[in-house]
C-alpha cells in the first residue's frame, strides 16, 4: 500500500492525488494538517519522514519520496500507463517547462511558509498579502498562457489531447488563484483546460472537497 502524507489544500499534495488517480493506484492517505497546533508537519516523527516539513510525501513500501514533480516523475517511470509525459525528447522538455512555471517560479512565492513570512516577520497586513500574493500568480499565469499557446494544440490540454505533468500542476494553481480572487482574465486558454481537466473523474476525485481532512 502507498501511504500518502497530504493536506488537502496544499497545491503540491494536490498534484501528487492527481497523479496517482490517473495511474488508478491505490493509497493510503495520513493527513498532516499543516495549520493545526502550529502546523503537524515539524513534529519530530513528521520531520523523520522529511526534513523540509512539507507535504507531500510518498511512502511505497519504506522507501520516502519527496517533492510532488519528483514523485509525479517517479510514478510515471515505474508506472508508465498512462504516459504523463510526451514520447518525445522535445515535447518532454516543454511539458516540464510549464510545469515547472508553475511549481518553481509561481508556487514558491505564494506557499504557506513565505505568506507567513510576510504576516509574521514583515508586519505586512491581510490585503498587502493578498497583492503580494496575486501579483506574482496572475503574472505567472499571463506567463504560462503565453507559453502553451505559442505551439498549435490539438486537444483540450495543455500538450494535446491527453492531460499530463503541466495539466496536473495547472488544476491546483488555479484553484488557489480562486480562493485569493487573482484575475485571470489574461489566461483564458489554461481556464478552459482547467475545465476540461475537472470533467474528468480522476481530477475530481483529487479535489481538496474530496479529500478526508477537508474542513
Amino acid at each position: 500500500m502507498l501511504k500518502l502524507y497530504d493536506y488537502f489544500r496544499s497545491s503540491a499534495a494536490y498534484r501528487v492525488r492527481i497523479a496517482l488517480c490517473l495511474k488508478k493506484l491505490d493509497y493510503q492517505q495520513i493527513p498532516v494538517h499543516l495549520i493545526k497546533d502550529g502546523g503537524h508537519q515539524f513534529k519530530p516523527e513528521y520531520r523523520a519522514l522529511n526534513p523540509q516539513a512539507r507535504v507531500p510525501s510518498l511512502d511505497i513500501d519504506g522507501n520516502v519520496f519527496t517533492q510532488s514533480l519528483a514523485i509525479i516523475e517517479y510514478l510515471d517511470e515505474t508506472c508508465p500507463q498512462p504516459a504523463l509525459l510526451p514520447p518525445d525528447a522535445a515535447g518532454r522538455a516543454r511539458a516540464r517547462a510549464m510545469a515547472q512555471l508553475i511549481a518553481c517560479d509561481i508556487h514558491p512565492l505564494n506557499n504557506l511558509a513565505p505568506l507567513g513570512y510576510l504576516k509574521d516577520r514583515m508586519g505586512q497586513n491581510e490585503e498587502a498579502i493578498k497583492t503580494w500574493y496575486r501579483h506574482w500568480v496572475e503574472s505567472g499565469l499571463a506567463a504560462l498562457e503565453a507559453l502553451v499557446t505559442s505551439r498549435p494544440r490539438k486537444g483540450d490540454f495543455c500538450m494535446g489531447e491527453r492531460p499530463g505533468i503541466a495539466d496536473i500542476c495547472l488544476v491546483p494553481q488555479l484553484f488557489n488563484a480562486r480562493r485569493y480572487k487573482s484575475d485571470l482574465s489574461a489566461c483564458p486558454t489554461l481556464v478552459r483546460i482547467d475545465a476540461a481537466c475537472n470533467a474528468l473523474p480522476e481530477f475530481a476525485a483529487a479535489a481538496p472537497d474530496k479529500q478526508p481532512d477537508a474542513v
